[in-house]
Formats: structure tokens, C-alpha cells, sequence
């Protein structure tokens, strides 16, 4: 079991829930986010004052999938995320130890579905 961890473009959200809907993936959370990676963000002026924002929004997507469902969830996250510019986003795949499903006590890759 695995636990995928995204970080997209608010915008590209809808075309990444389409690309993992054509994949059978289904079950996800989603979270808003700020954060700054290799852009850096960007200067804006407000009433005259020169101003800072290194934090941009972004979108949090949380996965927990069976091994067999990473490779098809992480290339579908990509296939709707990608624009080929700086600031698409990351994916990170980490070991999911345990699962367990609140409302029946399954366990395992049983919970997940």
C-alpha cells in the first residue's frame, strides 16, 4: 500500500480528477495549500508599495492506493497536471504501513479498496 501525495496548480484540479476518474481511481482527499518551489513567486505592487508573495496557492491532492494502482494514479496526476511550465507541481509516493476502515474494522489493502 502506498500513500501518493500531490501538489498541483489549483487550476489543473478539475483536469487531474478527470485523468484519474479515465483510471479507475476514485477515492481521494483533497486540501488547499500555499507553498513556493522553484518559482519562487513573484513581485506585485499595491498602492504603490512593492510586495513579496513567495507563497502560491496550490492544491493538495492525498491518495491511498494498492500497489497495483500507484504507477496508473501517479501517471494520470501528471497527465492532468502537466503544462510543461515551472510550477506544475510534485508527486511523492510514501509507504502506507497500515489502513483501517472506521465503519467495518477492515484492514490491510482491504480498507483501501
Amino acid at each position: 500500500m502506498k500513500l501518493i501525495i500531490a501538489y498541483i496548480q489549483p487550476e489543473k484540479l478539475n483536469d487531474v480528477k478527470k485523468s484519474l476518474y479515465e483510471s479507475g481511481v476514485y477515492k481521494m482527499s483533497v486540501t488547499n495549500a500555499l507553498g513556493c518551489g522553484q518559482q519562487k513567486g513573484f513581485h506585485e505592487s499595491y498602492r504603490g508599495v512593492d510586495i513579496e508573495v513567495n507563497l502560491l496557492k496550490k492544491v493538495r491532492l492525498e491518495i491511498a492506493v494498492n500497489d497495483d494502482f500507484v504507477d496508473p494514479t501517479v501517471q494520470a496526476i501528471i497527465k492532468g497536471a502537466r503544462t510543461g511550465q515551472i510550477g506544475d507541481g510534485k508527486v511523492f509516493i510514501l509507504d502506507l504501513p497500515e489502513c483501517i476502515r472506521i465503519r467495518t474494522g477492515e484492514t490491510g489493502w482491504n480498507a483501501i479498496g
